[in-house]
């Protein structure tokens, strides 16, 4: 018992340690909060406080990692940028048409390094080749596309 009241910190350090490591293969965030309470009772066993001090305070700290810090970075984690994949990343990005669009014939445009067919969103207008568009919606195969204004100079 000597040996751990002189040397009591560097347990719960080991103890930190191990959990960590532990941390790194379950991924759970878990064992991490254990850690940071080993770590909290590392610190209170290098100012050689008494073993059910730091227990205690290497159990609150655990604790309060757990139930303030965790459901945080579980959030964090799992909260990303919006992924749009397939056709709906088009969406919003300008292009340029190289066929001519109008409500009764369907056009074709070079967006995005591709080619679509496409449909004016607005049923009464006609957009000319060479004319930059931006696509509002895509439905199948079609993009429906609105002519972007043009600043004249």
């Amino acid at each position: 018992m000597e040996w751990w009241t002189e040397n009591s910190w560097a347990a719960w350090l080991a103890a930190a340690a191990a959990l960590s490591v532990a941390e790194m293969f379950s991924l759970d965030l878990i064992f991490m909060a254990l850690a940071a309470g080993a770590l909290a009772g590392a610190v209170t066993g290098a100012f050689d406080l008494p073993l059910v001090l730091q227990v205690l305070t290497a159990a609150a700290a655990s604790l309060a990692t757990l139930l303030l810090l965790r459901p945080r970075l579980i959030a964090k984690l799992h909260s990303g940028p919006d992924l749009r994949m397939s056709h709906g990343r088009l969406i919003g990005t300008q292009g340029v048409v190289t066929q001519q669009i109008s409500a009764t014939e369907v056009g074709r445009i070079r967006v995005g390094g591709e080619e679509w067919s496409a449909s004016p969103y607005d049923t009464m207008t006609t957009i000319t080749p060479g004319e930059n568009i931006e696509v509002l919606e895509i439905r199948g195969a079609t993009a429906y596309v609105h002519p972007v204004p043009r600043l004249e100079a």
